[in-house]
């Protein structure tokens, strides 16, 4: 990536060569391009980057020691391997889960896929804000909505637009210190319908950005219609817990069951504690992190997973398939990954590559979606 500060080597974390997708757009490059316009606004001031896709933002502006939010796991990471490379060590890299900065004199917002994220964020770090503060957001122009400016404006300030350059725009906010803001109404908990199983009628927490944070998704309640039976001791994992309703409904089914619930997004396992603690007791782990890789080798019994198909705005499979090579080196012999998924992904293919092609069966199907069974051998 060419910046007004200098060309940088960088990659997406894990890199997976077959997908070969920039870790930066134009979009990024807009934004600097601006800063770098407007002279001395990053000097001495105290700069703030969220949303930062995978550390683009952070490492071009790494001379100014920008403080990162972010969401995402793998972007902590890459943006670690960037600066690294780059030579230059990390700065402070926060969580959306971590306590707000005190004070924000740039606030540099990289429009999230979710607008309930954009909005949770925005009302954390507004207090930071002050009347001096300069807020510039940026995105692609299929990113930004009139939705997204009435968000800025909400919870900001005065919102205007740049005109876009390479498909790409940026967002003016002006902090309003007289502003009265709504209260943020992150987290959500709703009570989900009757005839899914052990989680009937309980409540469910959902903080911003979890996939359908707002209602259960049509693939879980099918999953969550078909979870497999058994009983005594065994150690479940639900990957990619989003809110940590599959996983919590194995625990009800099964409470001699040991769970881990694990995710990439700090949201989402935030989400998943909160649900099983609410509904479920018992021994239960929760990790951050890179789909199974903390886990040893052998080491459970039955994998839960309704992976994603995107990354931010990016179609891939990539996600899925590291997921499930994940699942195969962590189940022991003769353990079970279950995987829902849209028909139109074939993930069977991607499964008996992995597992054997005797391995691999359709356990349930309706017209959009399909449980795979997957056994280790």
């Amino acid at each position: 990536m060419i910046t007004p500060w200098g060309a940088h080597d960088l990659t997406r974390h894990p890199v997976d060569p077959r997908d070969r997708l920039r870790a930066w757009d134009a979009s990024d490059e807009y934004l600097l391009e601006r800063l770098a316009a407007d002279g001395t606004v990053l000097d001495g001031r105290r700069i703030v980057v969220l949303g930062d896709r995978w550390g683009a933002l952070t490492t071009a502006l790494a001379a100014h020691r920008p403080l990162q939010i972010t969401d995402s796991w793998l972007t902590r990471q890459a943006t670690r391997e960037n600066l690294e490379r780059a030579g230059v060590s990390a700065g402070e890299l926060l969580t959306t889960q971590d306590a707000p900065p005190e004070r924000i004199d740039v606030l540099l917002v990289r429009v999230p896929k979710s607008l309930a994220l954009l909005e949770d964020q925005l009302h954390r770090l507004a207090p930071a804000l002050h009347a001096g503060s300069v807020v510039v957001g940026t995105g692609m122009v299929k990113e930004i909505h009139t939705s997204t400016l009435q968000l800025f404006e909400r919870i900001v300030g005065p919102t205007k637009t740049s005109l876009a350059k390479k498909k790409a725009r940026l967002i003016f906010a002006t902090p309003d210190p007289d502003l009265a803001r709504e209260a943020n109404p992150w987290p959500y908990r709703y009570q989900l319908p009757g005839g899914i199983g052990p989680m009937a009628g309980r409540t469910v927490t959902n903080h911003a950005g979890v996939f359908c944070a707002d209602r259960l998704d049509i693939g879980t309640r099918f999953l969550l219609d078909h979870l497999p039976a058994g009983e005594g001791p065994a150690r479940i994992v639900d990957l990619g817990c989003g809110n940590g309703v599959v996983g919590t409904s194995a625990a009800l089914a099964r409470p001699e069951a040991e769970l881990v619930f694990t995710d990439e997004s700090y949201q989402a396992v935030a989400s998943a504690e909160a649900t099983y603690r609410d509904n479920a007791s018992g021994k239960a782990e929760f990790l951050v992190g890179d789909g199974l890789a903390a886990l040893p080798a052998d080491s459970v019994d039955l994998v839960l997973n309704n992976p994603p198909f995107h990354s931010h705005q990016a179609v891939t499979d990539s996600t899925a398939r590291r997921m499930f090579a994940d699942a195969r080196r962590a189940l022991r012999p003769g353990g079970e990954l279950w995987v829902v998924g849209n028909r139109h992904l074939g993930h069977h293919v991607s499964l008996r590559r992995i597992f054997g092609a005797g391995q691999c069966r359709t356990v349930a199907g309706n017209p959009k979606f399909v449980i795979l069974r997957a056994v280790k051998r």
